[in-house]
């Protein structure tokens, strides 16, 4: 009888375990990159998210994984953690982290959105740092992991017309990188806001590399919450 309790209790504790990594949140984003987002065409795609945590340090879990349209794979799975100010670090190989990803990552952290008030009209800051390789695009490959210091400026538009309870708010920011070439660039942000989700429904974001040296300096990402 001792032996069978004991055996219980490692079960039970087991499946625990298990059930404390399985992901909190599955959420699929359809993704337009430098065009808009859609179920096909060239530079578009699907990028699944898994939310796990929370980790040990207070961070969640975050796994991101794109699927370029007309690709017969998926790219590989970029695992990072995101804390609740919005900061990202990743730390699994192969440390990188996609340019859909850069955009949509720091929007999930818990306090993201903290500044928005009851009403959607608000306007707040927002200073975070991503640690990761920024894969540049659809064919490119991961540069080496470095830190970008991000900063932006949130404002609350209100709720949507014929949309309640989604809300817009607009984003302006700059990323610093802090090693490596010194790169630096501008973000505008347009931003459909679930507050009930908790989440991004919709997203757009237009980064624009300094200084600006062809018409490929800029780069529009957009996302659509498919599934969530």
């Amino acid at each position: 009888m001792k032996i069978f309790g004991l055996l219980l209790v490692v079960l039970v504790g087991l499946g625990g375990q298990a059930s404390a990594s399985a992901p909190v949140h599955h959420l699929v984003y359809e993704f337009g990159y430098n065009t808009k987002a859609a179920s096909s065409g060239q530079g578009t795609g699907t990028t699944t998210i898994d939310i796990s945590g929370p980790a040990a340090d207070g961070g969640m879990m975050v796994s991101g994984t794109d699927f370029w349209w007309n690709t017969v794979r998926a790219r590989a799975t970029n695992t990072c953690e995101v804390y609740a100010n919005g900061n990202v670090t990743c730390s699994q190989a192969p440390y990188a982290i996609s340019p859909m990803q850069l955009t949509l990552f720091p929007l999930l952290a818990h306090n993201f959105f903290h500044g928005l008030s009851p009403g959607g009209k608000s306007s707040w800051t927002r200073s975070y740092q991503v640690t990761a390789a920024i894969i540049p695009g659809a064919s490119g490959m991961a540069g080496q992991s470095t830190t970008w210091d991000c900063s932006y400026t949130l404002h609350g538009k209100g709720p949507i017309a014929n949309a309640a309870p989604l809300i817009l708010i607009t984003a302006q920011g700059t990323l610093n990188q802090q090693s490596g070439r010194s790169l630096k660039a501008t973000s505008k942000q347009s931003i459909v806001y679930d507050p009930v989700a908790k989440i991004p429904a919709i997203v757009n974001d237009i980064r624009t590399h300094i200084p600006m040296k062809s018409v490929y300096s800029n780069d529009m990402i957009e996302l659509k919450l498919k599934k969530g």
